[in-house]
């Protein structure tokens, strides 16, 4: 079984090039769009991603993590990265911080773009020398670098300071394509901004690159900004900031004639595009369809993926004028006609100074009016982010068993205006707190809600509130944190990106109070709520021993809990260990919420796979 991923045409339509695995590691794959089979292009040992071609198809740029001492040799890469793992005896060693990010051990490897001929597969050149990541790592994905319309030079993001642990200063950097690159050959065009600058994305008139920019140094979560660097000025231009369009800016496409430029934005709980002049003035809604997954402009339409809670994705076509899209594909056609996909309805709950919580809430699957249904509540991670109407799995396995779901948009929430996310900072456990509270007091008022069987449950940030719910809150027959903080004090030590607790807890656990004041573990006297806890092994940024820790906690209270732990899971589980993962919860609820039991018992199951892959059998 293979992946197959990253795909992209050729600049002449002729060919699709993509990443597969299907020769043992991550392969540039060509195949003819006429017909015939794919052929496999590059045979690099260290493994490629993320391809781009260059505007005249001669070449594709590509990202791989190298030992940057060993440039493009592969056996030289090989041969260290062998000598790593020898016999019996496995060893990280690091110098320095950020030795280890997300669900993987850096071990002196650096992320760099690499030109790779686009008849041969041969890798030319790498574009990115040195002892830095470039472009940088972006959760989900992000665009890293851009070629230049004429191909000439390549835009890449990168941070090139001496602590990039407690620093999210990315920069942007122009390098030739042509001729001997090495790392002084890269000129920054946005040192002038002490904070985040990253996605760029050359227009077609070559003029200009827009970007994403962020102004706070060290604050991952301040508002991002749309941006335009002007090649003949050198100078930079913020076509959104504070005081005019408040939500944050996550991509963006130039209009064919470079004139302008269409953004999708975080706002109330969906992903709406917009378009601005390349000039600036007034964003103006171009549309908004639940989540927008992703979309590219066709003259003047725009072809774009669109998902609802109730609807899976499928892709639509709309003019960039208004006057309403078209749906160009059924995929999902059959799954929605078998399954009652519930739609979310909304409600708002007055939260503090006059904010409004905004809440999504998904019926059972059958609903019936006049029954009364056990509850859930599921508390987002971020903890600035927001909950979007979008179909995925939680939104529609535990209505599909009989559960009423909850998905709140709190302070700290995006999509609400930068201030509403600014305020969690400092405040843990403080406003976000009272405003779940609040929401849980609407909640339980609905006429088809089961006031005597509400759980919560949460990931990662939410994970940790409902760490600080068990200290802090009774009224929850059970709660599920997944992925959680329980100290934060020790959790400082042991995650990777200190950028984030310095900044939202105030500095270090010697420094600031804040760690201490926020910390579940500091109220472990007060606990009494049956508990599920779920966490990976290879999850670096909340430490699966936060979650071993609090389970530790809950039975020394003599607090009911359940313990899983995916040792070979990161943040986010495999698409097979979820699978396990809902059948965890379904079975947890069933048990202290009386809703519909889980297909099978998980404890039977986790067993028959121990075994199975004891024996070798998958």
């Amino acid at each position: 079984q293979h992946a197959d991923t990253d795909p992209c045409f050729s600049p002449d339509g002729r060919t699709l090039l993509f990443v597969s695995n299907r020769s043992g590691t991550s392969q540039l794959w060509t195949m003819p769009v006429d017909g015939g089979e794919p052929r496999q292009l590059t045979d690099f040992g260290p493994g490629v991603a993320a391809p781009l071609w260059s505007p005249d198809g001669a070449h594709v740029a590509v990202t791989s993590e190298i030992f940057p001492e060993c440039g493009i040799d592969a056996e030289q890469n090989a041969r260290i990265a062998n000598g790593l793992e020898q016999g019996r005896t496995k060893v990280h060693v690091a110098d320095g911080l950020l030795y280890r990010h997300w669900n993987s051990w850096a071990d002196g490897r650096r992320t760099h773009v690499l030109l790779v001929d686009g008849r041969t597969g041969r890798i030319v050149k790498d574009l990115t020398p040195g002892d830095f990541d470039s472009p940088i790592f972006e959760l989900g994905g992000g665009r890293g670098f851009t070629f230049s319309p004429d191909g000439k030079e390549l835009c890449f993001s990168s941070n090139r300071g001496p602590k990039p642990a407690e620093s999210t200063n990315s920069d942007l950097w122009l390098v030739p394509v042509d001729g001997e690159v090495t790392a002084a050959s890269a000129r920054c065009i946005t040192a002038d901004n002490p904070g985040w600058d990253g996605d760029p994305l050359w227009s077609p008139d070559g003029r200009s690159i827009a970007f994403v920019s962020q102004a706070t140094p060290g604050y991952e979560s301040d508002l991002k900004r749309l941006a335009v660097w002007d090649r003949s000025t050198g100078k930079v231009r913020y076509l959104t900031a504070r005081g005019g369009f408040d939500d944050w800016v996550n991509d963006m496409r130039w209009t064919v004639d470079s004139s302008a430029l269409v953004f999708v934005a975080d706002r109330r709980g969906r992903t709406p595009l917009f378009r601005i002049a390349r000039d600036g003035g007034e964003p103006q809604l171009v549309l908004t369809h639940g989540t927008i997954n992703g979309y590219e402009l066709d003259g003047d339409e725009v072809v774009f993926a669109a998902r609802t809670v109730a609807a899976p994705a499928e892709i639509f076509r709309a003019p960039l004028g208004g006057g309403g899209e078209r749906r160009l594909t059924a995929f999902n056609e059959t799954l929605a006609a078998e399954v009652d996909f519930r739609p979310a309805e909304e409600i708002e709950v007055a939260g503090e100074g006059g904010t409004k919580i905004q809440c999504f809430v998904v019926k059972p699957h059958g609903f019936v009016p006049g029954k009364r249904y056990p509850l859930v509540l599921n508390v987002h991670g971020g903890p600035q982010s927001q909950w979007t109407d979008g179909f995925r799995g939680d939104w529609q396995v535990y209505p599909g068993k009989g559960y009423v779901v909850a998905f709140a948009n709190p302070t700290g929430s995006t999509g609400c205006g930068q201030d509403f996310t600014d305020a969690i900072a400092g405040d843990y456990g403080g406003r976000v707190f009272r405003d779940l509270m609040a929401v849980t007091d609407a909640l339980q008022k609905l006429d088809y809600v089961d006031r005597d069987r509400m759980g919560a449950m949460g990931w990662s940030f939410g994970g940790y509130m409902m760490m600080w719910f068990q200290g802090h809150t009774d009224r929850f027959r059970c709660i599920a944190a997944m992925m959680g903080i329980f100290d934060l004090p020790s959790f400082y030590g042991s995650t990777e990106e200190l950028w984030y607790p310095e900044h939202d807890l105030g500095g270090t656990p010697w420094t600031s109070e804040l760690y201490a004041k926020w910390s579940p573990s500091n109220s472990v006297a007060r606990f009494r709520t049956p508990s599920l806890v779920i966490t990976g092994e290879r999850d670096y940024r909340c430490p699966y021993t936060q979650s071993l820790a609090y389970h530790t906690a809950l039975q020394k209270q003599n607090v009911p809990s359940r313990l899983i732990v995916f040792p070979e899971a990161g943040h986010w589980p495999a698409w097979h260990e979820m699978a396990f993962y809902y059948n965890a919860h379904l079975d947890f609820f069933h048990r202290w919420l009386g809703g519909e039991p889980a297909p099978y018992d998980v404890i039977e199951h986790a067993r028959n796979l121990a075994f199975t892959k004891k024996a070798g059998v998958r």
